[in-house]
């Protein structure tokens, strides 16, 4: 690594990196590191704006992170002493982070700057809903009931250090434009799931509110998280579900679309909140 210095003294740490193998290596626990990232020293040359990358973070070792886009295509950014972690929106809203916050799974944002070819991140943004979500699924779950104590510390103790799931299965739950009523069909399929779920000793819940495109950015991230809070409560109250076996609800407002919003037909499809079941791939199938 070297020093490379901007005018006004701005200063970037950069790291040459290259990829030797195919993107298609994903997610790895992070204190491991990834042998398809080579690092190799830079020539001297001055950093200009790079492009702007959102994707979810699938490797990180040291100083690198790879981020893998929507359509597949994965990037090796290096992180800096410079760069800055923000998260956006709540009890985090425009707070720092320190870059043990960058977990695999974690969608960010990413803001670049590069020098042949090379990328270095000077600022990173994620939600707070997401890194509380990525935070639970790295440590299996976070949340303790008394009642319910003895049982948590058995799962989590079968899921020390795992970050790596398999999603069992999917139930989408569709609201009307601007609602979080819960439809007596849905309720019914929740319950069915649920059910379903318990059969697997192992299996937590991860639910995700969407929106459609209707409305601000604001709007829809407080529906979508409504939304996602009011399956969880049915699930729990009414199904049955055990707290210490789901996964902090999450709010992805219109990100994600399961169909165009270009359709009215497209838009019902988006205003949903998916439950997935999630089983930890070292446990699946014991």
């Amino acid at each position: 690594m070297r020093v490379i210095s901007k005018k006004q003294g701005v200063r970037f740490l950069a790291a040459m990196l290259a990829v030797s193998a195919s993107s298609g290596a994903y997610a790895q626990q992070q204190s491991a590191p990834d042998p398809n990232i080579v690092v190799n020293g830079p020539a001297p040359s001055a950093m200009t704006e790079g492009p702007e990358i959102k994707g979810v973070i699938t490797a990180r070792t040291g100083d690198r992170m790879k981020v893998t886009t929507a359509d597949g295509a994965s990037t090796i950014i290096a992180i800096t002493d410079m760069t800055r972690v923000k998260a956006g929106g709540g009890l985090f809203g425009g707070s720092k982070l320190a870059p043990n916050a960058l977990l695999n799974g974690l969608p960010v944002t990413v803001k670049t700057m590069q020098a042949d070819g090379v990328l270095v991140a000077s600022q990173i943004s994620l939600r707070k809903n997401d890194l509380r979500t990525a935070t639970m699924i790295q440590s299996g779950t976070s949340q303790r009931f008394e009642e319910q104590a003895a049982a948590t510390e058995a799962l989590r103790g079968r899921m020390a250090d795992i970050d790596k799931y398999n999603v069992k299965s999917t139930t989408n739950v569709h609201f009307d434009v601007g609602k979080t009523d819960i439809s007596p069909q849905d309720k019914a399929e929740l319950c069915t799931a649920a059910n379903s779920a318990g059969q697997t000793e192992n299996a937590l819940l991860l639910v995700v509110g969407y929106t459609d495109s209707t409305g601000s950015d604001d709007f829809n991230q407080e529906l979508s998280e409504k939304r996602a809070g009011r399956v969880i409560n049915y699930l729990q109250q009414v199904c049955g579900w055990k707290p210490y076996r789901m996964l902090t609800p999450t709010g992805m407002a219109k990100a994600d679309p399961a169909a165009s919003n270009d359709t009215p037909e497209g838009k019902a499809q988006n205003r949903r909140v998916a439950v997935n079941v999630l089983v930890s791939k070292s446990v699946d199938g014991l």
